[in-house]
């Protein structure tokens, strides 16, 4: 059975996880899945969890083209590596959707072409069908579902089944960006293999794989270690954003209004849909970095200037504290209104402002 990779999950900009070439800075699970597998004492459901965009869905593919090409292609003994060699049959076979043992469940897309909010009890059900079918050559099945804690209580409850009474050379990954979503009695089956968060060169290779430009440094910082983040926030200018960010404020007390102005009006208008998202995500990232400045201190910097920035908003823990605490109700604000269509250069404006407002008091300087 097939499902042919049409790829409604992949990001903009950057190489599906069945297309890239390198996963990098994951050999610790990569050694330990090996090491079951050469044991002769395979687990049948493997767990992949860890921080999101740190290479989970990559290493389900590497294990499944290792899988379905039997011992990655090796006959010499255990084998040391997932690599397969690109021009192997079942290579080609998977990139272009034609190997029949291999199914992938996703969210799939509406009527509309939109990702599906969760993972249905009907997608689910392909499971049945696919485990009923013959096995392909050499027995082996394997089945990825991407992301499992996407999916709602009736989908859930249908894996476990599966999990239950898996049949024989059937192998299931599970991609989990938080597997205390899944139900209990889903993780007590299955083997957890834990990814890490990238260190800086890591890091930077991966961002170098995925054709992105920008400083790998102050990717890292925005995207939180997130590759996929960190291409979506260089294809949208989200380093420009954030420097924005920082230099309005670092005109409080007294907030340089054009500045602000500019930035509002800059997210307004058709073909900004994109950048006006970014804004809110980087505007709560901001928020929590000040807040979390005033208690510890400054963090390494995002962006040139971001630590002094911080030290002047957040000086000290009752201004961290009312950041803390003016952050979730301007973002519900916000996102409320773009849920309805508000202008987002008033929003914008209405957010900036209202901080402004929020930090006078505690800053020495009427609003």
């Amino acid at each position: 059975m097939s499902d042919a990779p049409d790829l409604p999950d992949q990001r903009e900009g950057a190489p599906h996880p069945c297309a890239t070439p390198v996963l990098y800075g994951q050999q610790a699970a990569e050694a330990a899945f090996l090491q079951a597998f050469g044991s002769g004492r395979m687990h049948h459901a493997w767990l992949l969890s860890g921080p999101m965009g740190v290479g989970k869905a990559t290493l389900a593919w590497r294990i499944a083209r290792f899988l379905l090409a039997g011992d990655g292609g090796n006959m010499f003994g255990p084998p040391d590596t997932l690599d397969v060699p690109e021009d192997h049959p079942t290579v080609r076979r998977l990139r272009a959707g034609a190997d029949g043992g291999l199914l992938v469940i996703r969210r799939g897309v509406d009527d509309k072409g939109n990702l599906r909010r969760d993972i249905t009890v009907d997608v689910m059900r392909r499971l049945h069908t696919f485990f009923g079918l013959s096995a392909a050559d050499g027995g082996q099945r394997v089945v990825i579902v991407d992301a499992a804690d996407e999916m709602n209580t009736n989908a859930a409850n249908a894996l476990l089944k599966a999990l239950e009474e898996p049949p024989a050379n059937a192998t299931l990954l599970l991609v989990a960006h938080q597997p205390s979503r899944l139900l209990p009695t889903i993780r007590s089956r299955c083997r957890d293999l834990r990814l890490s968060a990238l260190g800086p060169d890591d890091f930077a290779s991966a961002l170098a794989q995925a054709g992105v430009e920008g400083d790998a440094a102050t990717l890292a910082e925005l995207s939180g270690g997130s590759v996929g983040q960190a291409v979506e926030l260089a294809l949208g200018g989200g380093a420009e954003i954030y420097a924005d960010l920082v230099a309005l404020f670092a005109t409080l007390p007294r907030m340089d209004r054009a500045r602000a102005l500019r930035l509002a009006e800059s997210m307004a208008g058709k073909g900004n849909e994109v950048r006006f998202a970014l804004f809110l995500r980087l505007f709560d990232l901001f928020m929590a970095r000040a807040a979390r400045a005033g208690v510890m201190g400054p963090g390494p910097e995002a962006v040139a200037g971001e630590a002094a920035t911080l030290a002047r908003i957040a000086p000290h823990a009752p201004a961290a504290q009312a950041l803390a605490e003016l952050a979730p109700a301007l973002s519900a604000r916000a996102r409320h209104g773009r849920a309805v269509n508000l202008d987002p250069a008033a929003l914008v404006l209405d957010m900036v402002l209202k901080t402004e407002e929020g930090l006078a008091p505690l800053l020495g300087q009427k609003a």
